[in-house]
């Protein structure tokens, strides 16, 4: 088909779109056509911007590196993350879930510890926090045998893969649920931090006059054969960003009860007040369990 005028451009787009032998990605084609089209001609887009806006994907395919990955980062800050995430679980986005976004820190081959020990593995001051979990389908039956990967900020807002005062691996680590569906530990308790602003996603947060920062939550990323992979956030409810999230994160049914206590711990004398506590409880949805691709090494 040859073109004569801008109208033009579109339907023979999408014609050869048509031609595309897998349905699905025929249909993800033609609807990504037509959309971004309509884009182009809704903000009547100019070579200009068009120039610069390939320019700044070019630069974000160069960020990925093993320990950042800037197109994660960009989905999370335009709400893409959070929407997929939604629509996706919780009966297809028409009830609560505690599925949630994976970020860009998740790390394969988290060591394995047992129920109630630790996952601090270097000098990491910071408020006790003993978490106490339960993992359950939809109906309220335990999950039994679930792989259980935890990992979270330290008390100064870095990743240990961020951070070289950290050791290896720390604030990292993989449970077994037991017969009950619990699972339980000790680590410290975390805090907000901000996104890199280095970056594409810092200038773009800049140029908006938004703020970097996630408030403090707990990541888990639960494996059980027979339920799909439940990836979740547990959010403390008194961070100052809770409602400001600047990846569009937290949900209610995320918000977690991470309480303070003043005396001395009941069973660890060590323990010097205050620390805190977090009850929660994951619920696992039916699915294949097929794990995500680690956005690091």
């Amino acid at each position: 088909m040859l073109i004569e005028r801008q109208e033009d451009v579109t339907p023979a787009v999408l014609e050869v779109m048509g031609r595309t032998r897998d349905p699905r990605l025929r249909e993800i084609m033609t609807s990504l056509v037509k959309h971004l089209h309509g884009f182009v001609r809704d903000v009547r887009l100019t070579e200009a911007e068009f120039r610069e806006a390939t320019a700044i994907l070019n630069e974000m395919g160069k960020l990925a590196s093993d320990t950042h990955n800037e197109m994660v980062l960009m989905a999370g800050s335009l709400g893409v993350s959070s929407l997929v995430c939604l629509l996706n679980n919780g009966d297809n986005g028409n009830t609560e879930t505690s599925q949630s976004l994976l970020g860009p820190f998740w790390r394969l081959n988290s060591p394995a510890v047992p129920n109630g020990g630790t996952i601090i593995r270097s000098d990491t001051p910071g408020d006790p926090l003993f978490v106490n979990a339960r993992v359950q389908d939809a109906a309220g039956n335990p999950v039994v045998g679930a792989e259980v990967d935890v990992w979270h900020a330290s008390p100064v807002g870095l990743y240990e893969n961020q951070d070289p005062e950290q050791a290896e691996m720390n604030l990292r680590g993989k449970f077994t649920t037991d017969e009950d569906g619990r699972f339980w530990f000790r680590t410290v308790k975390m805090v907000g931090y901000p996104i890199p602003t280095d970056t594409v996603v810092g200038r773009l947060l800049k140029a908006q006059d938004r703020h970097p920062y996630r408030p403090a939550h707990l990541h888990a990323l639960i494996y059980k054969p027979g339920f799909k992979v439940l990836i979740s956030q547990v959010y403390d409810p008194h961070d100052p960003h809770i409602d400001t999230d600047v990846q569009f994160g937290v949900t209610k049914a995320l918000i977690g009860d991470f309480i303070r206590h003043d005396e001395p711990h009941p069973t660890y004398p060590d323990v010097a007040a205050p620390w805190y506590s977090l009850d929660y409880v994951y619920v696992m949805e039916p699915g294949e369990a097929i794990l995500p691709r680690a956005p690091i090494k």
